[in-house]
């Protein structure tokens, strides 16, 4: 059983036939001729498409086609993740490979899948444990705990310098020992968290995105991994970009029992949603009434400008850029403070936790997605790519 609740620009692709182009008011989304199947992600970030990948491990892609028929991805291997961006699209398997395609991928032909998995130099660094895409560019985070860049470098987006390299087609090392990689699928802008907790980030930084600070708030090119500092007490768990602001996701560690979680954003109001009044150049919280002590932060998501939240109290907040309904608010006026949308009647409420967000560029799902034994099969098998397993010997007793 699956549920999926839809607002937003319904366009390239277009998924309902018989709704206006803009859909401002929460609609539940149905998959025409096909049994009902369990969604495990949604990933719309690409301005011409939508894909759905389902607990089976197979991915069904929704085009800018007027006949509005999805399209199988043809990969053989089980799918954990699908990502796509305005340029690119990015498969990892649970085997661990990355196949992609697009502008920066594949200039011979930008539709063919290929595994960049296997264009990393280092042989013993192809089994991938993560991926995530920025608007052109993306990003792999391999078993040994490397991060590596491909694809678009024109803000220094992958750490270098765009002068001496402005694109590549071929993965490249960023940095070593990286334990989590944030981006957006619409951002030009990276950061990357190292097994200390450190945070380092890199790319535009027009608007002040990258969180350094009131001091660099002029530099619009961070072509180097820069460490954040002064970032909030607490664990991260998550970063989110938009086009030009980020949102952290922090947990406070001091709470034994119910650890409580916050949201904190960076970069200018007036381009953004940032949930504030004011222009911040490093992370600062965002405060609302509708934030109350019983609730807590289960899943936000970020598109081109705008951003979603879901508590525990069934929730779901907005703000930021609504002109295409992408709020849900029942209009199209933008939204520079926190809003509670007001949803239909959820199936599966009793199981809040279950539900996701995934935010596209004008388009917006809330989606149903339970744990299953098959992400217990993904974490071991990611486990057991580790090598920090130690070689046990057992020695005759007869030895000496």
């Amino acid at each position: 059983m699956n549920e999926i609740i839809f607002f937003g620009r319904d366009q390239y692709p277009k998924l309902f036939k018989n709704e206006p182009e803009k859909i401002i008011k929460p609609i539940q989304f149905k998959f025409e001729n096909e049994n009902e199947k369990q969604i495990k992600q949604i990933s719309s970030g690409g301005y011409f498409s939508t894909i759905f990948l389902f607990e089976n491990g197979k991915a069904i892609e929704y085009l800018n086609d007027s006949n509005q028929n999805p399209e199988k991805i043809q990969i053989e291997e089980n799918i954990q993740k699908v990502l796509n961006s305005f340029q690119n699209e990015a498969i990892l398997t649970i085997e661990g490979n990355v196949f992609a395609k697009g502008k920066n991928v594949n200039l011979k032909n930008i539709k063919e899948f290929i595994n960049i998995s296997l264009l990393i130099e280092d042989t013993n660094d192809r089994v991938i444990q993560d991926i995530v895409s920025g608007l052109s560019s993306i990003y792999l985070l391999t078993s040994n705990q490397n991060a590596y860049g491909f694809g678009d470098n024109l803000f220094g987006q992958l750490g270098f310098d765009s002068e001496t390299l402005l694109i590549t087609q071929k993965p490249i090392l960023m940095m070593k020992n990286v334990s989590k990689i944030f981006s957006g699928n619409i951002s030009k802008h990276v950061f990357l968290l190292n097994s200390n907790q450190e945070l380092f980030g890199c790319g535009n930084n027009y608007s002040g995105q990258l969180g350094l600070g009131e001091s660099r708030k002029e530099e619009s090119k961070i072509q180097k991994l820069t460490k954040i500092q002064n970032i909030p007490k607490g664990k991260i768990i998550d970063i989110q970009s938009g086009y030009m602001y980020s949102i952290m996701l922090i947990e406070n560690e001091n709470e034994n029992e119910n650890p409580k979680r916050k949201l904190y954003s960076c970069g200018d109001y007036r381009l953004n949603g940032l949930g504030k009044y004011e222009n911040t150049y490093k992370f600062t919280e965002i405060k609302s009434s509708l934030f109350e002590n019983d609730d807590n932060i289960l899943d936000f998501s970020c598109g081109a400008d705008h951003t979603l939240i879901l508590t525990s109290n069934s929730k779901l907040i907005g703000f930021g850029k609504n002109f295409s309904g992408q709020l849900g608010t029942e209009n199209t006026e933008d939204q520079l403070i926190p809003i509670q949308i007001k949803l239909p009647k959820l199936r599966f409420n009793e199981n809040i936790s279950n539900y996701h967000i995934s935010c596209g560029n004008d388009r917006s799902f809330l989606y149903y997605s339970p744990p299953s034994f098959s992400n217990l099969e993904e974490d071991l098998i990611k486990l057991f790519r580790r090598k920090e397993f130690c070689d046990i010997s057992f020695k005759n007793k007869m030895e000496k």
